[in-house]
């Protein structure tokens, strides 16, 4: 229907643009192109020279053959040609796909495959694993580009066809990129993990990538030229958005190789970092530190953590070093954190057990998030804010995926109603915030790494002393959780924990492995279903979820 504001005012090139945070990287050059962009090692490098060299990428990327809508992954740590990525193979119109650099050939080798990459970039830590998994997925074709850092320490072997900084100069540092002709197009590719079945890639678009590094800056407050330090692994959800979210205030990225105390508190005190986000094992070794240390470190830090609500050790902690926490949550398919604890000033009132308690939530949705909520999954109606009542959460608005890729059952499955399912069961509030009190799915969430109870349970069916085993998450001070793993032996078996541990590690992750094994019979329903929820009051794991 047609009225006095649509006619004649139609979209047009000079007054409606795709959104890209592609533009961020573009505007940090033009306005402040000697700040300083990264840190690593010995290297400082501004913003009109990353922009530059994301420009070569770009470049190069294309005199290679590389066209619209490839999928070009990377095998990176928290290194310069990690924050170049996030640049310049989107300014090439590919998909970046950031591999998990903690999984093992087998996975990558079905993600090289299912996300049809045509190049890798490889840092030597990470050559062993990438050239076994190539091998297993007989992927001759790709163009495999290697990093050299001088940080590095271990014996990896370049397996690629050329240097990354060969492969740059290959490029035009004055490459005429263009944006997304919608912002609905891809912009990166990230695998999670399923409760069946091989792991699921997440489509994410420009728009959402924009709307959530914009939301980060909200949710902050960020101010211009921070300090970031990369404790958080750039592929997690593209380290929840913040390469693009750093670029966006002409920040400086402080990478970071190896993620310890003594190298996260010498970056910080180093380089005056501002902001850091992590998962909770990342805030315990901090915590847990030596007193030497701790020494000089200054106060008013900003920090995120995610994956596992904040406890009153942890709050008490952070608030000793000066550090202010805040609690946020999501998962890959809402790129990283779409909901923020939102603190009010009021809390600081509080002692210590009552903050942690209202912490701990999950909270509300981001500034740029249409919508969040707790609805009952089967009739869609949104539950009463009485704290008790559980469903589902939801959400829905920009920054949330485009979808699974090849996987349109997955995708409409996870839309169903208009909302996104996430698959967490939870309560609302009377204030409104949202708390999660269980999982749907039986993800254990350890270190903040996702582990498929189902997938560890399919090695340990492997085993030939095996008749019958559950997989749970049990608590642990250091990681969160880990997987217990309980198993019925087949009648004369002969079967250690040792044993059972050494074979799942002959297929699995270190990350996946059980850290506690139990033998027994399991459970069951009258139909022969194993009963979970007992499994998990065994191994304590009802206290670790409800947090």
């Amino acid at each position: 229907m047609t009225n006095i504001f649509t006619e004649g005012l139609d979209k047009n090139l000079a007054n409606h643009t795709p959104m890209t945070p592609l533009s961020f990287l573009e505007r940090s050059a033009q306005v402040y192109p000697n700040h300083l962009a990264i840190v690593h090692g010995n290297l400082r490098q501004d913003w009109q020279t990353t922009y530059a060299r994301c420009r070569r990428l770009a470049s190069a990327l294309v005199k290679h053959g590389i066209a619209k809508g490839d999928t070009v992954a990377v095998m990176l740590p928290n290194t310069p040609p990690m924050v170049e990525a996030h640049f310049g193979i989107p300014m090439s119109g590919a998909v970046l796909n950031a591999l998990n650099t903690r999984l093992d050939p087998e996975a990558i080798a079905f993600m090289l495959t299912h996300g049809e990459a045509k190049a890798i970039i490889i840092d030597p830590e990470f050559s062993d694993t990438m050239q076994k998994a190539l091998a297993i997925a007989k992927r001759q074709d790709i163009l495999v580009i290697d990093v050299k850092d001088e940080l590095y320490q271990g014996d990896g072997q370049p397996i690629g066809v050329i240097e990354y900084e060969a492969f740059l100069q290959k490029g035009d540092p004055d490459f005429e990129w263009t944006g997304p002709d919608d912002e609905w197009d891809a912009i990166c590719l990230n695998y999670t993990s399923g409760t069946t079945g091989n792991p699921k890639g997440v489509v994410y678009h420009h728009r959402g990538a924009t709307t959530n590094a914009i939301s980060n800056i909200l949710e902050w407050d960020m101010p211009k030229h921070p300090v970031y330090l990369w404790t958080l692994p750039m592929f997690h959800c593209n380290g929840w958005c913040f390469a693009w979210t750093v670029a966006a205030r002409a920040g400086v990225n402080v990478c970071l190789r190896k993620v310890d105390a003594p190298h996260i508190f010498q970056a910080i005190k180093t380089h005056s970092v501002t902001h850091y986000c992590a998962a909770p094992i990342v805030h315990g070794l901090l915590i847990n530190a030596s007193p030497e240390l701790k020494e000089g470190m200054p106060a008013g830090v900003k920090a995120m953590v995610a994956g596992a609500a904040p406890p009153a050790a942890m709050i008490e902690g952070m608030e000793t070093l000066g550090i202010d926490l805040t609690h946020v949550y999501g998962l890959t398919e809402i790129y990283g954190p779409a909901a923020v604890c939102v603190k009010h000033a009021s809390w600081q009132e509080l002692d210590i057990g009552q903050r942690a308690a209202l912490n701990a939530r999950q909270g509300v949705r981001y500034h740029l998030q249409q919508g969040m909520t707790v609805m009952d999954p089967q009739t869609m109606k949104e539950v009463p804010a009485d704290g008790q009542t559980m469903g589902e959460i939801m959400f829905r608005g920009n920054i949330t995926m485009k979808g699974y890729l090849k996987n349109v059952t997955a995708t409409q499955e996870a839309f169903t109603g208009g909302w996104f399912h996430t698959g967490d069961l939870a309560v609302i509030h009377p204030d409104g915030y949202i708390k999660i009190k269980d999982r749907s799915k039986d993800i254990i969430i350890s270190g903040g790494e996702n582990i498929s109870s189902i997938e560890v349970e399919d090695v340990l069916y492997r085993h030939p002393a095996v008749m019958a085993a559950a997989v749970v998450a049990k608590p642990d001070p250091k990681w969160g959780e880990t997987p217990c793993a309980f198993i019925e032996t087949r009648p004369g078996a002969q079967v250690t924990a040792q044993d059972i541990i050494a074979h799942c590690k002959l297929h699995l992750a270190g990350f996946k492995v059980p850290k506690a094994v139990v033998f027994g019979d399991l459970p069951k329903t009258s139909t022969g279903k194993i009963q979970k929820f007992e499994l998990r009051k065994l191994a304590g794991s009802a206290q670790a979820i409800d947090v």
